[in-house]
């Protein structure tokens, strides 16, 4: 049998040369940056040992965010290295251009340090260049993403994850995958060989801002391909001097004489509202631009040639159905499929989705495997070939050039996926799906009002966004309360105990409370929501989303069991008690406070301070011997 964590505490008390106190190291409580060490002042003194020991949390303004910077975005912490700041934008900026002889091919890597893989590599190439029957002259934008390769190292800069922990769950980073922010330039050029000048500049990051990055690349971008290469390094390192990405805050970036102003949302901002980012005047030369979002897209604009089937297509998206978005350009078929993945904001769509995906993908044939049912996942296509390779997919969205709308569209008829032959069949939806919700002629007959009146596709998009957050929150709300009730009540939680459990999530009971508590008290819309509620169950949306909550629970349910030690005499119980239990106890605490520092458990400051306290004070109640061994132990 292995001895407990006490008793090997206890078997260290053997007698062994004496140490100079101050040689003997002393690990603090944890606080935000980790572990601090200090030098042992004398074990008996519980001034000392309360005074290096506050045990603070980020609330002490000390989280990843306070470490670089204030909250008014001025400079606090000396210890960043060179482009730390910049990692925490972009992972590296790429040019691919088109050799003859090789193909396409990434030609420059800034910084030069950055690291791909030859498939990381690979993959850029190939989806930094539209497909070439799209035919698009002059200059595109579009994005792509794509799986980051396995066992890479995280640089030092997963310091600023924390942030992450503030976002919307819609904006979280996904540490499997990278964006790709495409500016590609394809021009008549005699001088060269294929008679055409064809290059892309693209920003690869972990950040899902697509419209901040996308009006990056449109000021520096044209530039760029007049400049090349020390303009490019001009704009890296006005990179490496912006801020952190700090949700909340207003934001100054500047990047060759413009500044973006801009806000990241945070999980705390009310669904739907986007608080507005003044324009600013600027003493000097420099223009300021006011960024109204860093990631949404023209939801109109990219619904406008199938708006009749939206309602559809929310279902689809919200159930992880397989969706195929058959597309003219990458600049379509991106923007298209990112519209698809926010209709359900504010919940985060699990699946994978790719906005511009092709035959050189390096997961085109575990996506396209006929062995199997298609996967759970919306690809943006353009080339001819999928039309045939994805004909057994269930759901394909065949849209025309995105143009604004200058007069109602036609009412478009859902097609039998037969009548699909080639990427040139008329725009539409192909499916056999029939939806479980009533159509919303409604919101059909607003949008059609718009067009007519001329509005602008900005407030179209406006009335879209709102009419998809009221149907996804109408839905999800009698999953929030029932999932709610499963949670134990507060006088379960003793101190002396573990924890106690979240109830099981049982179907059949949540089934039962939509009778009384269902959408119908905060949706008009008639149809089989008992029959849709079932098939989300099943989906990777639903398991996401409840994984997410349990954490969320679970972690309450630890910060109320932190408190409840709190407000325990725990130096009374210690001295009832043998000294293996008492140590026990101390280890259990510490252990508990690191979890604390580790998790960001919701638990205020003065509690992990009181809980330090009690620590110290145990510690303090023991033999000196035992206390120069439990002053060392970390946990």
């Amino acid at each position: 049998r292995h001895p407990s964590p006490a008793a090997m505490v206890l078997a260290l008390r053997a007698p062994s040369p004496p140490v100079p106190a101050w040689t003997i190291p002393l690990l603090e409580a944890p606080g935000p940056g980790g572990a601090r060490w200090g030098r042992r002042r004398g074990a008996g003194n519980a001034m000392s040992l309360r005074e290096r020991s506050p045990g603070r949390t980020a609330e002490d303004g000390e989280d990843a965010a306070g470490a670089l910077a204030e909250p008014d975005g001025s400079d606090r912490c000396l210890s960043l290295l060179p482009w730390d700041r910049f990692s925490a934008w972009l992972h590296c900026v790429c040019v691919v251009g088109f050799d003859l002889e090789l193909g396409q091919a990434v030609e420059v890597i800034y910084p030069p340090h950055s690291k791909l893989t030859d498939k990381e590599k690979t993959n850029i190439c190939y989806l930094s260049f539209p497909d070439s029957n799209s035919g698009c002259l002059g200059d595109t934008q579009f994005c792509f993403r794509f799986r980051q390769s396995p066992g890479r190292k995280v640089s030092f800069c997963c310091f600023l994850d924390q942030l992450d922990r503030d976002l919307p769950v819609y904006l979280k980073k996904d540490p499997a995958y990278y964006y790709g922010y495409v500016y590609f330039r394809q021009v008549r050029d005699k001088s060269l060989k294929r008679g055409y000048f064809q290059k892309s500049l693209v920003l690869i990051s972990k950040l899902p801002y697509v419209h901040l990055f996308r009006t990056m690349l449109k000021q520096i971008a044209p530039e760029y391909f007049e400049k090349s290469e020390a303009f490019l390094e001009a704009v890296c390192s006005d990179v490496d001097r912006w801020p952190p990405p700090i949700p909340g805050k207003i934001l100054h970036l500047p990047v060759m004489g413009i500044i973006m102003k801009l806000r990241i949302p945070t999980y705390r901002d009310k669904p739907g509202t986007t608080p507005v980012v003044q324009n600013m005047h600027q003493a000097d030369a420099q223009i300021s631009m006011a960024l109204p979002t860093v990631h949404e897209v023209d939801l109109f604009r990219c619904f406008c040639p199938v708006f009749f089937h939206i309602q559809m297509l929310w279902e689809l998206v919200l159930l992880g159905e397989p969706l195929v978005v058959m597309a003219p350009s990458p600049s379509e078929s991106s923007e298209t499929v990112l519209a698809l993945v926010s209709c359900i904001s504010p919940l985060k769509y699990c699946s994978d989705f790719r906005p511009y995906f092709t035959i050189h993908d390096s997961e085109f044939k575990e996506y396209t495997t006929r062995t199997q049912a298609p996967p759970s996942v919306i690809l943006g296509v353009t080339n001819p070939f999928f039309a045939k390779t994805l004909q057994h997919w269930p759901h394909i969205i065949r849209i025309g050039d995105l143009k604004l709308p200058g007069e109602v569209p036609k009412q478009v008829k859902v097609k039998k996926l037969k009548n699909l032959k080639t990427l040139d069949s008329k725009p539409g939806v192909y499916t056999s799906y029939k939806p479980y919700l009533n159509k919303d002629e409604e919101i059909v007959k607003q949008l059609q009002k718009g067009v007519q009146q001329k509005r602008p596709t900005e407030a179209q998009s406006v009335i879209l966004r709102r009419y998809f957050l009221e149907l996804t929150e109408s839905f999800i709300i009698p999953l929030e309360r029932y999932v709610a009730s499963l949670m134990p009540l507060q006088k379960c939680i003793s101190p002396w105990k573990s924890p106690p459990q979240l109830r099981q999530f049982s179907q059949d009971d949540f089934m039962k409370t939509l009778e009384k508590a269902g959408p119908q008290l905060t949706s008009g819309l008639k149809g089989d929501w008992i029959g849709l509620y079932r098939h989300f169950l099943k989906s990777p949306n639903f398991d996401g989303w409840f994984r997410s909550r349990q954490k969320e629970m679970t972690q309450k349910l630890e910060a109320l069991h932190l408190e409840a030690l709190c407000n325990e005499n725990l130096v009374f119980w210690s001295q009832k008690h043998t000294e293996v239990e008492t140590v026990d106890l101390v280890l259990k605490l510490k252990n508990k406070l690191l979890q604390a520092d580790r998790e960001h458990l919701p638990v205020k400051t003065d509690t992990l301070k009181k809980l330090q306290t009690h620590i110290n004070d145990i510690i303090l109640a023991l033999p000196e011997d035992l206390q120069d061994i439990l002053l060392k132990t970390g946990t």
